[in-house]
């Protein structure tokens, strides 16, 4: 790899496929490079983690409830499914909502990808199908050098062959 990158096949390929899974060196700063490339030609990224995110639809698309952590308090109500629900709104619509005028779109950039669900990615893959404006990159696993792919290839062989 070049010491200096333009960043230019990654955007472009996201132009192309929507959704590219990339495979990143262990010990980081390449993400942080081509976000920045991203963020340069006019696109806006956000960026979380896929640890605890349940379920993904759910969480980017749609209201969705969450519940804060106990710790170690129990719930003032009487049960174990009553207690406080705070219902947030759908992160990409949120999201897309805020953008600039002159934004090119929102880049959805999910580090730890490689504990989702081949479901999950195959959401991920058609969610920019789904919304134009969004475009999704998902760290799909190590590698030696930055390297990527389009997202419905890095799908698993035994979920390709169903």
């Amino acid at each position: 790899m070049a010491l200096i990158t333009t960043g230019n096949g990654l955007i472009r390929d996201l132009e192309k496929f929507g959704s590219v899974g990339v495979y990143v060196p262990l010990e980081g700063g390449f993400e942080g490079r081509y976000r920045r490339r991203l963020r340069a030609t006019g696109y806006t990224t956000l960026v979380f983690t896929a640890r605890g995110l349940g379920d993904v639809a759910a969480y980017l698309t749609g209201v969705h409830g969450v519940r804060p952590p106990h710790l170690g308090k129990k719930s003032s109500g009487s049960g174990a499914a009553v207690g406080n629900v705070y219902y947030l709104p759908p992160i990409v619509g949120y999201q897309l909502e805020q953008l600039p005028p002159k934004s090119k779109g929102l880049v959805l950039w999910i580090i730890e990808g490689h504990i989702l669900s081949d479901q999950e990615v195959e959401f991920l893959t058609n969610l920019p199908s789904l919304e134009p404006r969004v475009k999704v990159v998902v760290e799909r696993g190590g590698d030696r050098a930055f390297r990527w792919k389009a997202l419905k290839d890095t799908f698993s062989a035994t979920y390709q062959a169903v």
